[in-house]
């Protein structure tokens, strides 16, 4: 049995060849955990030295390294969280993932470690969650950026994101989660998926893959009440007072469609937003450099 080495912050180098960014050494990146509540703690990747001038919020059954070439092609200090039960973080409130109680968590990692940060970034469940937390704690959230998500998302529009997610709870090597993985992602490279999985799962001692979203159960108990949810953040869109952008992909894996923008608009007129033709509902992962153009444009503006 073959024990694969990983140091998360080993690859850089990797994410900037892959997109043809400069590359002169690895970056200033560290972990910190913040404590959030019953013993709970939050991980979270801090870029550079000076105070976070953007938080970053993954999708669900991602982590805060999903965020990496983006983070590389803004060169900026910024903040990458790991929502709760995700990554290095411990399990939600009572186990729960959904964007109400994942707010009040990442509150409390905003205000401990990026509290005059510009710009929330969230995808797909983390845009749900960040939309909370605009609501819970609105001077944390300057600008507002949604990429591939909107409260409009429904188990019809997400069901191969989550066929994927739902799969197997553990894999008997790194070749097979790694296959999969690729059969499930046509728009990345094989290498960005290696790159992925190994920031995202862990070998047991016995050699088996897990990955790590699934070490935590979900307190949500079925998906017609998790989307059903998801609907009521609508009205927080309505009642936001800061600038919004939403970043779709318009492949067909994404999760967004024209209904959802209309009803964005509706509520927001005056939001922001930009189509991303070469990308599916992971904008980060098939379009880093564009999305990192248009978010420090929207930062600027």
């Amino acid at each position: 049995m073959d024990m694969i080495p990983y140091d998360e912050f080993s690859l850089f180098h990797e994410n900037a060849e892959e997109v043809g960014l400069p590359y002169d050494g690895p970056p200033v990146v560290r972990r910190e955990a913040v404590e959030v509540g019953e013993g709970r703690h939050m991980s979270s990747l801090v870029w550079g030295e000076d105070p976070p001038e953007i938080v970053f919020i993954h999708g669900g059954a991602q982590n805060a390294h999903t965020w990496d070439t983006v983070a590389l092609a803004l060169g900026r200090p910024l903040l990458a969280v790991d929502m709760p039960g995700h990554g290095h973080s411990d399990a939600g409130r009572d186990g729960s993932m959904a964007p109400v109680d994942n707010a009040g968590d990442i509150e409390v990692v905003i205000r401990s470690l990026a509290p005059e940060a510009g710009v929330v970034v969230g995808m797909s469940l983390g845009g749900l969650s960040s939309i909370a937390v605009s609501r819970i704690a609105p001077g944390l959230v300057r600008r507002l950026v949604l990429v591939d998500v909107t409260p409009g998302v429904n188990q019809k529009k997400s069901s191969q994101i989550r066929d994927f997610i739902q799969g197997p709870e553990s894999f008997a090597s790194f070749e097979e989660i790694l296959q999969r993985t690729v059969a499930f992602n046509p728009t990345r490279s094989e290498s960005s998926l290696r790159r992925g999985v190994l920031h995202n799962a862990v070998q047991r001692p016995d050699g088996t893959w897990v990955w790590r979203y699934r070490r935590f159960a979900a307190g949500d108990a079925s998906a017609e009440r998790t989307f059903s949810r998801y609907s009521t953040l609508w009205e927080d869109i309505s009642n936001l007072k800061v600038p919004l952008m939403l970043v779709r992909g318009m492949l067909p894996q994404s999760v967004v469609d024209d209904d959802d923008e209309a009803e964005l608009l509706k509520r927001q007129p005056e939001a922001r937003v930009e189509h991303v033709t070469n990308a599916g509902h992971s904008v980060q992962g098939d379009a880093p450099l564009e999305l990192a153009r248009l978010i420090a444009e929207f930062a600027a503006s």
